[in-house]
């Protein structure tokens, strides 16, 4: 028989009362490091004070209007990002998902607005995630998200990641524009390599095609940057956004530039929830803290020492690791035995951590986490991977 909650998760036995900082606290009082943050999410931690404080404060005003009305709070929030980004206007959703349809709609209505009907086609990559969606899901392209859900939604092409020839072999009539994430996070952990995306901004220009960036998972400060894409000293036209945005209050973002925003006229996208009190006040206490002096600078710190000590980790257990991937605190360590085994004994140690692509463990710890929580995962991980130690047969006597 069914569940009442759909079987939708494969989920870990456990359940959690409360949080503090980089920890998650079950009803039994067993504390767990979490280098999961909720997939990327819990941005600022648990419980954090400054973050529930205007959480509360909003609720006990107003949580809902719907955008049948101006949102002093959502109007502040896009104004912030407009001075932080390359952005000049700014969409709120509700999750990573509807924020890249929201961007690929507007590719193709800017491609429209611009006298090309015709260009409606969009560049992914392999390994890319972009969301469930029926669309989203085309645009990953991956066969195992998209069995049993009828065809696949047109207008996109996948090509090899950090292959710009391949890019550029791709590009035909029908062709609107290029979507990337700067970082893959479900894919494996893959940075795109900084020249990359200086050539796919470069091959956008000469096309005329709109640079799309899914900042969904590697955004919001994750890399040391609020921006990934800003390691490489270029923009998109569009970006979208989600995830640490509010601190794991459900919302998303859509970023873009008046080449792209200036043709969403009224009517031409909506959301009943997107960007309401309750969850602006959220993001704006987000960004009160990651724009604060120094707070990003910490996060790039933090996480060059992590990616230090987790490339002395693989050079210890080659058996277990055989890499380090990622920047800032969005690191992974391609396992060599199966990721399932290293995380369940991750889990036996007090650390959660989440499986990506090509057999990588992923480690996503809020952005406040310090030095000492990484000294104490990396200790975890140690102790994890002593059991995943492959067993050596013994030799029989002669």
């Amino acid at each position: 028989m069914i569940p009442p909650l759909m079987p939708t998760y494969n989920r870990a036995d456990l359940a959690f009362e409360r949080g503090e900082g980089a920890w998650l606290i079950t009803d039994d009082g067993r504390r767990f490091l979490d280098f999961g943050a909720g997939i990327a999410t819990s941005s600022l931690g648990h419980n954090h004070p400054h973050l529930v404080a205007a959480i509360a404060a909003q609720a006990a005003k107003v949580m809902h209007t719907s955008n049948l009305y101006r949102v002093p709070e959502a109007e502040k929030l896009a104004r912030r990002f407009t001075e932080a980004t390359f952005a000049d206007s700014v969409f709120f959703c509700n999750s990573g998902a509807e924020a890249n349809e929201g961007l690929v709609k507007m590719i193709r209505k800017a491609m429209a607005e611009e006298g090309h009907p015709e260009r409606y086609r969009v560049i992914c990559f392999e390994g890319a995630f972009h969301g469930r969606t029926l669309a989203m899901l085309s645009a990953t392209g991956n066969e195992k998200y998209l069995k049993g859900f009828g065809p696949p939604v047109q207008g996109f092409d996948h090509v090899p990641f950090n292959n710009l020839n391949a890019v550029r072999a791709a590009i035909g009539p029908e062709t609107a524009g290029i979507l990337v994430e700067p970082v893959q996070g479900e894919g494996g952990i893959r940075p795109a390599s900084l020249e990359f995306l200086r050539d796919l901004r470069a091959t956008c220009d000469e096309f005329g095609l709109v640079l799309g960036m899914d900042e969904v998972q590697c955004g919001m400060g994750r890399t040391g940057k609020l921006f990934a894409h800003e390691w490489a000293g270029v923009t998109p036209d569009v970006m979208s956004a989600a995830k640490g945005i509010a601190g794991g209050f459900p919302m998303g973002a859509i970023l873009a530039t008046e080449r792209v925003a200036s043709h969403m006229t009224a009517g031409t996208h909506g959301s009943t929830f997107g960007g309401n009190p309750l969850a602006s006040a959220a993001a704006n206490a987000v960004l009160d803290v990651m724009l604060a002096p120094g707070f990003l600078a910490e996060v790039d710190r933090t996480g060059r020492k992590l990616h230090r000590d987790l490339e002395g980790l693989v050079a210890e257990f080659p058996s277990v690791f055989s890499e380090v991937r990622g920047a800032g605190l969005i690191l992974g360590l391609r396992c060599v035995v199966p990721q399932g085994e290293v995380a369940s004994a991750c889990l036996a140690e007090g650390l959660l951590a989440v499986n990506a692509g090509e057999n990588v463990l992923r480690l996503v710890p809020p952005l406040i986490v310090r030095e000492p929580e990484c000294d104490e995962a990396v200790a975890m991980l140690r102790r994890a991977a002593r059991r995943c130690l492959p067993v050596t047969p013994k030799v029989a006597a002669k």
